[in-house]
């Protein structure tokens, strides 16, 4: 009898490997990405310090009240742009995009285009 692969458990092996490659310094933060089947979160975290710099997720009341459905492509964008907008007010135009496991396709491109188009440059 085979055993269904965890899903998630394969993309936190992903993380896990891909986490000993990427780092974020005070200068390039590292711009993480959690997505659940409802909501978005990304954060700018500068990992010598241990230090959140800057956070959004699509549970902020600026994308809930723009956006009806949190889970979607367009509500990602918002939050892409809302976390670019923080960290630059921060002084952060650089980042590390760090995916966070996940395949590099819907509400995950959409957030990296969105924090783009706000003037993040990674």
């Amino acid at each position: 009898m085979f055993k269904k692969v965890s899903k998630n458990l394969t993309r936190k092996k992903r993380h896990t490997r891909v986490r000993g490659k990427v780092f974020g310094t005070p200068q390039r933060p590292r711009l993480n990405v959690y997505r659940s089947l409802t909501n978005i979160y990304a954060q700018v975290i500068d990992d010598v310090a241990g230090i959140t710099i800057a956070a959004a997720s699509s549970l902020d009341q600026e994308i809930k009240s723009k956006v009806g459905a949190t889970g979607n492509k367009e509500a990602a964008k918002l939050v892409g742009e809302l976390v670019a907008k923080r960290a630059l007010e921060k002084g952060i135009e650089t980042v590390t995009f760090d995916r966070g496991g996940y395949i590099y396709h819907g509400r995950v491109e959409a957030l990296a285009n969105g924090a783009r188009e706000a003037g993040l440059k990674f």
